[in-house]
């Protein structure tokens, strides 16, 4: 039996994509975090993600394995396929339940089977298409980064570092050390260059903070971060600078298409705003070094480029 397919259309990062639901399943319950980021059907969608009401295929012989992670919500695999392509598979716990996606090279096609008895249904659909989102637009002059963004006068300032960094704690400061400071995103803002402008983006996907605001801000400032003994900023310039953007970028390092187009935007990025890396202590003291040292580099920026 054939069941119809609902269509809905969401826009990050000005950048609208489409999810394609057999009935009965619904975006509006499956995707509420996505609810700010509706939009109107759009001619050419960045990809297109279809849940056929079929079960998941079986892994294709010839796939290899690139990556696997864990965490307390199960496995994430993915393998590339023989004739291109990628499939990921999220397994809970024990792997008794299993969803799948199989995308085009470019992450423009794409496919999920999706096992709607797993109560995390919801968060491995939202899942699938921050997969989908974070390769394909690769390819369009932007990036998920993973990070944790505040606005402070009409600014956005992106903090990155590895899990446990502290980059949540850090957004805090600012918004204990500086009124009027608000949260963007906390886990995965988008970065993009338009017009010579680095724009920041909020997102649908902010980890375990709802926080899911469709804005746009001119970027401030990136900076990594790490725990120390003392709170002090260290300014990043060329090659430095771009290493200390590259960790927080999702992109599948073994696709030479998607890391070159990474590598331009980053390239342009670190070319427009300030960039640093940052020892820090948990308190309000760090972000007020913080910003001070990403405004002076932000003058010597100017001065170096005029």
């Amino acid at each position: 039996m054939t069941h119809p397919q609902t269509d809905t259309s969401y826009s990050v990062g000005g950048l609208a994509f489409t999810v394609s639901l057999p009935a009965p399943l619904r975006a509006s319950s499956l995707l509420p975090s996505f609810t700010p980021f509706l939009c109107p059907p759009a001619c050419a969608p960045l990809f297109v993600l279809s849940c056929p009401a079929t079960p998941a295929p079986a892994v294709p012989p010839g796939s290899v394995a690139l990556e696997e992670q864990r965490n307390d919500l199960g496995r994430t695999l993915l393998l590339s396929l023989p004739g291109g392509g990628y499939r990921v598979e999220l397994s809970a716990p024990g792997g008794s339940r299993l969803h799948v996606l199989h995308a085009d090279g470019v992450f423009r096609r794409c496919l999920a089977w999706l096992d709607p008895s797993d109560p995390q249904c919801e968060a491995a659909l939202s899942s699938l298409l921050r997969v989908c989102y974070s390769q394909s637009v690769l390819l369009s002059g932007g990036v998920s980064v993973h990070a944790s963004c505040v606005v402070r006068g009409g600014l956005a300032y992106l903090f990155m570092g590895p899990s446990g960094t502290g980059k949540s704690t850090h957004s805090r400061q600012w918004l204990r050390a500086f009124p009027g400071t608000w949260l963007l995103n906390d886990d995965n803002p988008v970065l993009r260059v338009e017009g010579g402008q680095a724009l920041a983006y909020g997102s649908p996907w902010s980890g375990k903070t709802s926080c899911y605001r469709a804005s746009r801000v001119p970027v401030g400032g990136l900076v990594r971060l790490r725990q120390g003994a003392s709170n002090t900023f260290r300014p990043c310039r060329g090659v430095d600078a771009f290493s200390a953007v590259l960790p927080g970028c999702s992109f599948i390092r073994q696709d030479a298409l998607l890391r070159e187009g990474l590598y331009d935007t980053l390239s342009r990025l670190s070319s427009l705003v300030p960039v640093g890396r940052l020892s820090c202590l948990p308190d309000e003291a760090s972000a007020r070094v913080c910003l001070s040292g990403l405004e002076e580099e932000r003058i010597n920026q100017k001065e170096i480029n005029q």
